[in-house]
């Protein structure tokens, strides 16, 4: 039997004193996704009895292909927190990466909510018409795993990697515009790009074939969870990596633009 509350504290001193752990927690007998989800619930209650609140959940392996080689039957999650969540004024803003082990940065979409989700939604409108606004960021993802090798366990066990979001200017979200985002969501294209210069490109698709749809998938994921606090009115979602994960280093500054969606380029420097 894990030792929940242990491997909690285990993964926290690993971000903390940035030392990656040598062997994941999926390579310990009986460590599966549900105890994993078990200490996802740990750290969030740490993290509440330290003063902190949980602002959203980011999203995990949203590619179906994944789930076939990982034996997954859904996506996986974990919570966001009021520390880990920036709003970039004017779409521009700055992280430090001083405290982190060997981050990346990942342009997602960003949805907030305005309404409860319930499992089961499987189209794309229905999910829209729970959210508030959506928006353009940066998820900041870094690994207490030594040479990034981790299972979706070890992912969600360790915050599912989530160190910082970054959330550009939102895009409101209203009945009148739904029939147009259930076309845009799955064809717009994205650049990232450093120091002005594409590294990497992808498109709503990778988002689970429309970041909506993820949305929704999250909601019935999530309800699959015993003792999972269902989405809620303000929440965010970080709906799942729109290109492959990047590694960043300090001094540099970094922009996702978008093209077939009304969404503002957003740019970080680190």
């Amino acid at each position: 039997m894990t030792d929940i509350h242990a491997l909690a504290l285990e993964l926290v001193a690993a971000y903390v004193e940035r030392r990656p752990l040598p062997t994941p927690p999926s390579a310990r007998d009986g460590f599966d996704l549900t105890t994993a989800y078990a200490v996802e619930g740990e750290l969030v209650r740490m993290r509440r009895d330290a003063g902190r609140k949980t602002a959203g959940v980011k999203v995990g392996y949203a590619n179906k292909a994944m789930w076939r080689v990982l034996k997954l039957d859904t996506l996986v999650w974990a919570h966001m927190y009021d520390d880990t969540v920036r709003h970039a004024n004017g779409n521009e803003t700055t992280l430090s990466l001083d405290q982190m082990i060997a981050p990346k940065i990942e342009p997602e979409i960003v949805f907030k909510m305005k309404a409860p989700l319930a499992a089961g939604v499987a189209d794309a409108a229905t999910a829209l018409e729970a959210v508030e606004w959506l928006a353009l960021g940066f998820e900041i993802i870094d690994c207490p795993y030594a040479n990034w090798k981790y299972q979706p366990a070890d992912f969600v066990a360790a915050y599912g990697l989530h160190v910082a979001l970054v959330v550009g200017d939102p895009y409101p979200v209203i009945a009148a515009n739904i029939p147009a985002l259930v076309e845009q969501l799955p064809k717009f294209t994205v650049h990232l790009a450093k120091h002005g210069e594409t590294v990497e490109e992808g498109s709503g698709r990778n988002s689970l074939r429309s970041p909506a749809l993820c949305l929704a998938e999250l909601a019935s994921a999530m309800a699959k969870q015993d003792g999972t606090e269902p989405l809620a009115a303000g929440d965010l979602v970080s709906s799942g990596t729109l290109t492959e994960s990047t590694p960043i280093q300090p001094g540099e500054t970094w922009t996702a633009s978008v093209e077939g969606i009304d969404l503002p380029a957003l740019t970080l420097r680190v």
